[in-house]
């Protein structure tokens, strides 16, 4: 069993936990459950945690090879937003494909779900005694040089167009000041529906929670296979009438699942607590999540200890879909978030950094979350977030749940995420020179940008063949 410190160096949200990580324990043989659930992140968790809201009675055992919340989870920047990674109009267009009658009534509801889920998931944690940070401070998106000012402004004509413009705020230059002191910037977008936390907190939080209401995690338990009625792992077996797939960038290493999710890394670093001085040249008092609007994105937070949490695409995708350790580090990409929050903020130019390091994320060929459940077979899947999954997992979990039971009063089984199937991924060597080429692609495209001030034309036709 690894040593109690063994997991606190993968993040500085697991680093500053006040408990201690040390392993629950494995499975202790076979066994025989109602739902058996693979994985224990935010998806697994809000799963079983909806599920047992419905129905306390069920046998849920969750099934996690490492601990609670050592994936994405207790990784990423901590942002719980309302952001979906494929727009309203590819929404529209897939549910109609799915049989919806009016697609574009199906995007809306999705988006209106979302927004109300933000405050949800902050109420429930208050609920549950989970002391997250949360705080629902909005997000704020700066242009910094013209082509980043057009798609802001064609960002809020959109969201008018779709009925959310009420939602969306366009901002001059003295606009954005008013909520962080970004240099450089023109003008920006700001949206109420964010909310900065403490993620690996929250799904810390979540596992006592789901515990508490009678489902059982075992930790540092391989999953080696799985099929209707029965999971394979390295300490046994366990049967039951449902299984469920929340592995999420994790799902390639399972046999058959190598091309439904690509696993691609993003990277974080945290300065040390900073002093008021600092603070009063920044801004961000509210505690707004923020980005500029670059095509590579990067994504920063104001903790609540008074650091900065800043992390960002530019690590490579690996050949194969491999995960290791030894991919959470890389000196080069975090040199340059360290530089790019420099840039954004020159009051940091002495400020150390304490913390590096990086995860990977889940991303389906088309983008596209889903929450399938097959009644036939008992098999459940829930990912796909591509970055965004703090608060899109509690939503598939949450339809999950309804789907499983039948017990549905919000419609949640109409949504478009429900039951829809991306395509698989192109096998290899397609799969590591598309998803590498875009990288490059997008980091040219920046830095074009940044020179001439003009959009860049490959940018804008990869984000059109994806349908975004």
């Amino acid at each position: 069993m690894p040593a109690v410190d063994h997991y606190r160096p993968v993040s500085l949200w697991l680093d500053q936990l006040d408990e201690a990580l040390t392993p629950r324990p494995s499975l202790p043989g076979h066994r025989d459950a109602d739902v058996a659930i693979i994985g224990a992140g935010y998806t697994g968790l809000w799963t079983a945690y909806h599920l047992l809201a419905i129905d306390p009675t069920l046998r849920v055992v969750l099934l996690e090879s490492e601990i609670a919340g050592f994936g994405a989870s207790g990784r990423n920047g901590g942002w719980c937003s309302a952001i979906f990674p494929a727009s309203l109009a590819k929404v529209a267009r897939v549910a109609t494909r799915a049989g919806a009658s009016d697609g574009r009534e199906a995007a809306k509801r999705l988006q209106r779900t979302l927004h109300d889920l933000v405050p949800d998931i902050g109420r429930i944690a208050a609920s549950e005694g989970i002391d997250c940070s949360f705080v629902q401070g909005g997000y704020l998106s700066v242009a910094r040089n013209p082509a980043q000012l057009a798609r802001a402004r064609a960002e809020v004509a959109e969201a008018s167009d779709w009925g959310f413009g009420d939602d969306h705020e366009l901002l001059d230059a003295s606009g954005v000041e008013r909520h962080a002191r970004v240099a450089g910037a023109l003008g920006g977008t700001w949206t109420p529906h964010c909310a900065a936390l403490d993620p690996a907190r929250l799904v810390r939080g979540l596992a006592r929670a789901v515990e508490g209401r009678g489902a059982t995690i075992y930790e540092q338990t391989t999953v080696q296979g799985f099929g209707p009625g029965l999971v394979v792992t390295d300490r046994g077996l366990v049967r039951a009438e449902r299984v469920i797939l929340a592995t999420e960038g994790y799902t390639a290493a399972l046999a058959g699942q190598q091309r439904r999710i690509a696993p691609i890394y993003s990277l974080m670093t945290a300065t040390e607590p900073l002093p008021e001085s600092v603070w009063s040249e920044i801004g961000l008092a509210g505690r707004p999540t923020f980005n500029d609007g670059r095509h590579l994105v990067v994504y920063g937070q104001r903790t609540a200890d008074g650091r900065i949490a800043f992390g960002g695409r530019g690590a490579p995708y690996h050949f194969g879909s491999r995960v290791s350790r030894a991919f959470d580090q890389n000196p080069g990409v975090h040199a340059m978030l360290q530089g790019t929050l420099r840039e954004l903020f020159p009051a940091l130019r002495d400020v150390s950094f304490t913390h590096t390091w990086g995860g990977n994320l889940g991303v389906p060929r088309d983008w596209f979350p889903t929450a399938t459940f097959d009644p036939r077979t008992g098999l459940g899947f829930a990912g796909g977030y591509v970055g965004d999954g703090v608060s899109t997992s509690a939503l598939a979990g949450r339809t999950l749940a309804a789907l499983m039971t039948g017990d549905d009063p919000d419609a949640l089984g109409s949504l478009p995420i429900a039951n829809h199937r991306s395509p698989s991924w192109e096998p290899e060597p397609f799969r590591w020179l598309g998803v590498n080429g875009v990288t490059a692609v997008m980091t040219r495209a920046d830095a074009s940008e940044a020179r001439t001030g003009r959009p860049s034309r490959a940018a804008s036709a990869f984000w059109k063949l994806v349908g975004e």
